[in-house]
């Protein structure tokens, strides 16, 4: 048994906080071609993750809140924001689920957040994500003014 508990999300939270992306996955699942992706995501405020869908192979995607407080923003074809929810305890809102072929992305809006997420597999680097033209690419310059103008609209 794997048991999800502080001692397990901590390290990975202190990774988190270490790496230059502001985020680590602890993966629970022991091969990327496993059927069922299974793994920890923690996320600190700033970390960028392009708005991305999961298609050709279609793939659905569900986050549960495990700790802190996270956006998740769904978005239609032309970028416009189509729903969104606000993941944090105590507030009645605690995951959610995106359909396969949507455009998505999470954002930590508190630091040390941590979501347990769940996606179809197999994982390939090649075809896992197709990311949205009209969204800044990761490590270019406007990613930073892109998540501030999400989350002051959306929260």
């Amino acid at each position: 048994m794997i048991v999800i508990n502080d001692i397990l999300i901590e390290p990975v939270i202190d990774m988190a906080s270490a790496s230059s992306r502001r985020r680590m996955n602890y993966n629970f699942h022991s091969r990327l071609d496993d059927p069922l992706q299974r793994m920890l995501n923690c996320l600190q405020p700033g970390t960028y993750i392009q708005p991305h869908k999961h298609e050709n192979p279609d793939k659905c995607e569900a986050f549960i809140l495990l700790k802190g407080k996270v956006l998740v923003v769904e978005f239609n074809n032309d970028g416009q924001v189509a729903s969104h929810a606000l993941l944090q305890a105590g507030t009645g809102t605690y995951g959610a689920e995106i359909a396969p072929r949507v455009f998505h992305c999470i954002i930590a809006l508190e630091p040390d957040s941590a979501i347990y997420e769940v996606k179809n597999g197999p994982y390939s680097p090649l075809d896992d994500k197709n990311f949205a033209p009209w969204a800044p690419r990761e490590g270019t310059e406007g990613c930073r003014t892109y998540l501030e103008q999400l989350v002051k609209r959306l929260t």
